[in-house]
């Protein structure tokens, strides 16, 4: 069965099931950490900052897309940890941004939503460093406003914007 949108409360879900994973990994991504200084500590922020996103989210009253949205992007600006939380609320309130007002979320609401994160984060940034967590936004957001119109399925495309930031990753530790 294909889907073509998302829902709030599929939203909630997969942003809680995100949240999850990365707390079940967060070692992984401290193992990854290399810039500015290899403190292993990436991981770990990331996690505290998501953390915060979460109970925000928990608290909420009305599980809109938006109060969803607005509520991770709140909570991870005020949990934020290290410079890897603190880019990663910037992510989150570039979405929130790019889905504010949404019924339901689809392929063209995704893309945007993600150009948003990856210019919101850079602009935060002083000077952004190439090969970092902000190329793998950039890369993957890139991908996701050149293919959107692709995809009548948004597993499918999703997984793909998965591949791609993956696949930059993976470019950048080879």
């Amino acid at each position: 069965m294909k889907v073509k949108y998302i829902d709030n409360i599929t939203f909630k879900k997969m942003f809680l099931g995100a949240a999850a994973n990365l707390e079940n990994n967060k070692g992984i991504v401290d193992s990854l950490n290399v810039f500015p200084v290899p403190d292993g500590d990436t991981g770990t922020n990331m996690n505290l900052t998501v953390q915060a996103a979460v109970r925000e989210i928990n608290n909420l009253s009305e599980s809109t897309i938006t109060a969803i949205a607005n509520a991770a992007s709140n909570g991870s600006l005020m949990g934020a940890r290290g410079n890897s939380g603190v880019i990663l609320s910037q992510l989150l309130r570039g979405m929130a941004k790019g889905i504010n007002g949404a019924i339901h979320i689809d392929s063209k609401i995704i893309a945007e939503s993600f150009q948003l994160a990856s210019d919101t984060a850079y602009k935060a940034v002083m000077r952004p460093v190439e090969g970092t967590m902000l190329t793998v936004a950039r890369e993957t957001a890139e991908k996701a406003m050149a293919t959107y119109m692709d995809y009548d399925d948004l597993v499918v495309f999703l997984e793909n914007l998965l591949l791609q930031a993956k696949d930059t990753l993976n470019f950048m530790y080879i």
